[in-house]
């Protein structure tokens, strides 16, 4: 059994998982709280039950909870494997139950996600169920080797398995999907791409500043978020040079990502997760062959400094408008481009793969 908030088909990490457990030959019941987005990408034969929950905070999690521990109880499975902390306690306890192999995906670093800025108490919350569930676990999965050490170290854990979630290095594509799709003007301005969520701690705002101070870059913001209408608003003087696009889900955004010239990944530390993180964009775009401008954060400096980009303190628009200056220069664009396939190489799902198979294998009976 796969559980997590939300909808996997937006995930290209579940999905992956989910195809390698269907490769396995395995039988996965999905249950998760949104409808599906892109249900023709769940592979065969996963069987998908949604618990729809309504609402948002602590009472939204609650009914999420009791939503998961009723499917998950009323199905014995071999290996239960919850995609996030919200589900890890409704699967733990199904595991136990059941006598099932309990496998926890920590995709961030729950107790200090960006919903805890400025709230302590929503972390103390958060790593007071972490504490209580994750030695619980039979393995602990985790997306970089920052918040690997960081859960050892707080829940006295083994450290955790990371698994990368980068796609390969894509095939040549057509450079012009975007620009078709989008309907954008040939008029030679640098694209500059971000894709994810509209929310705090992106980096969004000053991008937008900064994108006003450079009259050569289109900018475009493909996803959703609470971010939206603010964002739409301050770049309303920008016209056809701020373009704003609904949700893309995963498999559909990565034909869409080669025909952009400059990846954006400006995280901000508004907290800790944010400032251990390493972003699945940041893969994305340099699978597609596409440059970044991201944040001089530690696990993102580590992958930009091998010559894929630029980095900017994302607080400050005047500095990320000389990084988008410095990218207008076509020369220099191509120079990060050779680069980006080797630098992605290491964070491929590829190893992934392999020990994401050891792992099923050695825990299902």
């Amino acid at each position: 059994m796969f559980a997590l908030v939300g909808d996997v088909t937006g995930s290209s990490r579940a999905l992956r998982q989910l195809r390698e457990l269907a490769a396995l030959g395995v039988e996965t019941t999905v249950v998760q709280t949104a409808e599906p987005r892109d249900p023709d990408a769940l592979p065969e034969p996963v069987r998908l039950r949604v618990e729809r929950v309504a609402g948002s905070g602590p009472r939204m999690f609650w009914h999420a909870h009791r939503a998961v521990r009723r499917a998950a109880l009323a199905r014995p499975a071999g290996l239960y494997l919850a995609s996030d902390l919200y589900t890890l306690p409704a699967l733990a306890g199904a595991a136990r139950h059941h006598g099932g192999a309990l496998v926890y995906d920590s995709r961030e670093l729950y107790a200090a996600l960006d919903s805890s800025h400025g709230r302590p108490w929503v972390g103390a919350a958060w790593r007071a169920v972490e504490r209580r569930f994750i030695g619980r676990a039979d393995a602990v999965l985790t997306v970089g080797g920052a918040i690997a050490d960081r859960l050892a170290e707080t829940y006295g854990i083994r450290r955790p398995t990371v698994l990368y979630n980068a796609p390969p290095a894509a095939p040549a594509r057509d450079r012009r999907a975007l620009a078709d799709a989008l309907g954008l003007p040939d008029d030679g301005r640098t694209v500059v791409l971000y894709q994810g969520l509209f929310r705090p701690g992106r980096g969004l705002a000053t991008l937008v500043q900064a994108a006003r101070a450079v009259d050569g870059v289109r900018l475009v913001l493909i996803g959703e978020g609470v971010l939206a209408g603010d964002l739409a608003a301050a770049g309303a003087d920008l016209g056809d040079r701020l373009v704003l696009h609904p949700f893309v889900p995963p498999d559909r955004l990565a034909a869409l990502t080669p025909g952009a010239d400059l990846g954006a990944c400006l995280i901000e530390p508004l907290t800790e997760s944010l400032r251990l993180s390493l972003p699945n964009k940041l893969f994305e775009y340099l699978a597609a062959g596409v440059p970044v401008v991201a944040s001089p954060l530690p696990e993102l400096r580590a992958v930009v400094d091998q010559g894929v980009g630029v980095l900017a303190d994302p607080s400050d628009p005047a500095a990320v408008a000389d990084a988008l200056r410095q990218s207008l220069d076509r020369a220099v664009r191509a120079q990060w481009a050779t680069q980006t396939a080797p630098t992605l190489a290491p964070y491929t799902w590829t190893a992934g793969r392999a020990a994401f198979r050891a792992l099923v294998r050695r825990l299902l009976p």
